[in-house]
């Protein structure tokens, strides 16, 4: 497996910049986040394109993921949502989810990550915002399935889709094998299941997997790896043991004051474990 770092901790960076400092840091992938201020693919321009492909080739650096879950450019990271009341301001989210299936497409990258759905309308049951999301998932699939693009919904706490059963779940309800799983070991540790054990249970639709510590109280606070309580040698030992050989990307988006150091820190963690 190979290492990548997600660019959701370089805000306060030019796009150049992040990919620069990923690569510094010595990961062999960065996760391109699909929200402003960086590519944005809904206003991307031919040039934004270029200036990624360019800066990916100039620092020897490949995409692990695209990022289509953290977006802020039109409300906040979980607005829009699929499964909001409103039905226009809900189509604005799958639009641009139907968008960044063609912005990994143009990067010959073949995953996307997606929240899992987003929080329930208080308004509203969990049975309409299930049938709300499948309906979103089943018209993205079809553009999944043409351009050759994984959608990973990535389940997590406080959202629609929180722990691993609920995913299943899911997954019996989509009928496509381009609707996949984002595996979050942090997440799921927070929702006290043991991310190591279900390495093996979710194989069959993970495509990608981030990692994160946690804290020992299991709160939904992504931390410097080996500052929290997950096992981590444990979960990279059950990634490795699965034969997966894609890519784990370290996602700490709350070090946006310190994303160099907290990307090279991590990376420092993973090579002193043995694992890079």
């Amino acid at each position: 497996m190979d290492f990548g770092f997600s660019m959701n901790a370089f805000r306060e960076y030019s796009t150049v910049g992040a990919i620069e400092a990923v690569a510094d840091a010595g990961y062999d992938g960065i996760e391109l986040l699909f929200d402003e201020p960086f590519l944005y693919p809904p206003t991307a321009t031919g040039e934004e394109y270029d200036e990624v492909r360019t800066a990916l080739d100039a620092n020897d650096i490949a995409i692990s993921n695209c990022n289509a879950f953290m977006l802020t450019a039109i409300e906040d990271f979980h607005h829009p949502s699929f499964v909001e009341p409103d039905e226009d301001y809900r189509r604005r989210r799958v639009d641009y989810t139907l968008d960044a299936i063609d912005a990994a497409a143009e990067f010959g990258c073949d995953r996307i990550s997606i929240e899992p759905g987003g929080p329930v309308p208080e308004e509203k049951s969990r049975e309409w915002a299930m049938d709300t999301f499948v309906e979103g998932l089943d018209e993205l699939a079809e553009r999944a399935e043409a351009k050759g693009v994984d959608v990973m919904v990535e389940p997590e706490p406080d959202l629609l889709i929180e722990t691993s059963d609920e995913y299943l779940d899911l997954m019996d309800r989509v009928d496509s094998e381009r609707i996949t799983c984002n595996f979050d070991a942090g997440h799921l540790f927070c929702m006290g299941e043991d991310p190591a054990e279900l390495v093996e249970t979710l194989a069959p639709y993970t495509r990608h997997y981030h990692l994160e510590d946690i804290p020992e109280d299991r709160s939904h606070e992504h931390t410097q790896l080996g500052d929290g309580a997950m096992d981590i040698d444990g979960f990279l030992q059950a990634v490795e043991d699965s034969g997966y050989d894609g890519y784990v990307t370290v996602e700490l988006y709350p070090y946006q004051e310190t994303a160099a150091e907290t990307a090279q820190g991590a990376m420092d963690y993973l090579r002193e474990r043995g694992w890079a």
